[in-house]
């Protein structure tokens, strides 16, 4: 019985077989963007087409269409760049450039998307199709479709008041999700309200800015305050970390925050005026479908 030699470390032609070491992706202290190049990529909710992540000049997350245009098919208005892992909305001199997938999200129709990406939108359309028919993809239902019978007020898209700054979440305060990446390189899945950990306090607060403009005239809405935590759970709810991740400041972040600064002339449709604790009570025409099912 003849025992399996041990594997060449040269090819079939007599040159050395060069092992290269692997090399982990890392977050750079210093860095602009504490995002993973590999864990930018997200869909996008509205259509279900592929989006990247970036950092904006204004530290906001900037949603770019993944590939890469030639100059030529996109206008000047709607040329973006990436240079060290931060966007830039315009042209970097070269013959390609990025566009945002807003100016090209078939779920959006204002504003119109300009002649030369019209194509490109048409394509995304078909792909959105596809998506929902192999149901691969569920389009968001509209707010005028939520049941007005429901037992509790729970708004879809919360304000949030963190740092003293008003906040738009992109789901309810108990569904927000950690952004970190877990050791399988895969996004967190805990939550950031747990049970051990302090929760806010839901208020009826004037329809203010977070950008401190004068609020709304007579106008209230219901928000949930967590400013009264200490300033290390505030923080720990502005990077969008749960309480393990938020002890491993190492730990890289998948995707980006969702909060989004609050304006109540832009999103005045999710201003709500009823505090979510509070139970609602059918009115006199609920009461009669109640007695038609009985």
């Amino acid at each position: 019985m003849r025992s399996t030699p041990p594997p060449s470390r040269r090819h079939w032609d007599g040159s050395p077989v060069t092992v290269h070491a692997r090399r982990f992706l890392r977050v750079a202290p210093d860095g602009p963007s504490r995002l993973l190049r590999c864990g930018q990529s997200d869909r996008c909710r509205d259509c279900g087409n592929r989006i990247e992540w970036y950092q904006g000049v204004n530290q906001r997350p900037v949603r770019l269409h993944p590939p890469e245009l030639p100059v030529a098919e996109v206008p000047d208005s709607c040329r973006w760049h990436v240079s060290s892992g931060v966007a830039h909305p315009a042209g970097d001199g070269s013959r390609w450039c990025r566009v945002a997938h807003a100016v090209v999200c078939p779920a959006r129709d204002t504003p119109p998307a300009p002649p030369e990406l019209a194509g490109l939108r048409r394509r995304l359309a078909v792909n959105t199709r596809r998506l929902i028919d192999a149901g691969a993809f569920t389009p968001c239902a509209p707010l005028e479709a939520e049941p007005a019978t429901s037992a509790v007020c729970r708004p879809a898209r919360p304000v949030v008041r963190l740092l003293y700054v008003h906040y738009l979440a992109t789901r309810p305060v108990d569904e927000i999700q950690c952004v970190a990446q877990t050791r399988l390189r895969r996004r967190c899945t805990s939550t950031l309200l747990t049970p051990d950990a302090a929760a806010g306090t839901w208020r009826l607060m004037p329809a203010a800015a977070a950008t401190g403009q004068l609020a709304l005239p007579a106008a209230v809405m219901a928000v949930y305050d967590l400013t009264r935590l200490p300033y290390a759970e505030q923080l720990r709810w502005r990077t969008q970390r749960c309480t393990q991740h938020a002890a491993t400041p190492s730990a890289p972040d998948l995707t980006v925050a969702d909060w989004e600064p609050f304006d109540p002339l832009i999103h005045h449709e999710h201003i709500r005026t009823r505090l979510p604790n509070r139970t609602r009570r059918p009115g006199p025409s609920e009461h009669g479908r109640e007695a038609d099912r009985l």
